[in-house]
């Protein structure tokens, strides 16, 4: 047993080693995971054993990112479970959540195209009470994952998780289509940082060549799956506005933009043209 602020002086000077952003933050939070508790919790322990925290102080300072190792990422205000199946949820995709509730639509039924952890839909219901959703994944252990965390959150009554490939497998429409797809250019992964290119799972990455390949399976399948008053939100990498926006106009559909706080085009909403 050691004092519990020499344990976090420690795990700090190892993370910070490991370049590691706030390592101060990320030791409270890692040494708070591997006791059980919180941050209240945690300063009320005089002393800890560093057999209990070794395991994940290791793994961070190999670069995991610190939502697989504690296991839970908050997204919109909500706790969600994650695994290495799934991306790790990201304050810029709730710029899709805000577009929705200012757009002013009260969807009846939603849809969410590789739904990963299912935040994105889980939100939306949240905040839409009186509506139903449906996410795809084309990977079980995604789809599996997101259905726990629907019912963590009360809301699987309202929700129902499929593998599938895009919308190949659904017949009728839905009032909004929600998608963060996989949009980062295949040359570029190795690049990213080392959580995302080591850990975070590479078909939820991967957009092809020229990052563009699901938002054209997407848009394709529109007009057989929005209602003609219908929405469909699709999330945005950088510098991909006006190449998504061609895509949505030559298949019949307006194209709106939206900003995330960073000021990056984040957002493309979707009509069909009047």
């Amino acid at each position: 047993m050691i004092p519990t602020d020499r344990a976090l002086a420690a795990i700090t000077a190892r993370l910070q080693a490991a370049g590691i952003e706030a390592p101060r933050r990320e030791a409270r939070l890692i040494l708070a995971a591997a006791l059980g508790t919180n941050a209240a919790g945690l300063m009320a322990r005089d002393a800890v054993d560093e057999a209990l925290y070794e395991t994940l102080v290791a793994r961070r300072a190999a670069r995991e990112p610190l939502a697989y190792i504690t296991g839970t990422r908050e997204f919109w205000g909500l706790s969600f479970a994650v695994s290495q199946a799934t991306l790790i949820p990201r304050p810029d995709t709730e710029t899709l959540v805000e577009a929705v509730l200012e757009s002013g639509l009260k969807p009846g039924n939603v849809l969410d195209l590789g739904t990963g952890t299912g935040c994105l839909l889980l939100a939306v219901l949240h905040e839409c009470p009186g509506a139903f959703g449906v996410g795809v994944d084309i990977n079980p252990a995604a789809a599996a994952l997101a259905r726990r965390n629907a019912q963590s959150l009360n809301l699987a009554r309202r929700a129902a998780f499929i593998t599938g490939s895009w919308a190949a497998a659904l017949g009728g429409k839905f009032d909004l289509v929600l998608s963060n797809p996989p949009y980062i250019e295949h040359a570029d992964i190795p690049a990213l940082m080392p959580e995302v290119a080591a850990y975070e799972p590479a078909m939820a990455l991967d957009g092809g060549a020229d990052g563009l390949f699901a938002y054209r399976a997407i848009i394709a399948d529109l007009p057989r799956i929005l209602n003609p008053d219908g929405l469909a939100v699709l999330e945005l990498g950088a510098g991909q506005a006006i190449s998504v926006a061609a895509l949505a106009n030559a298949a019949g559909f307006s194209c709106q933009l939206r900003c995330d706080l960073a000021g990056t085009e984040r957002a493309a909403l979707l009509k069909f043209c009047k």
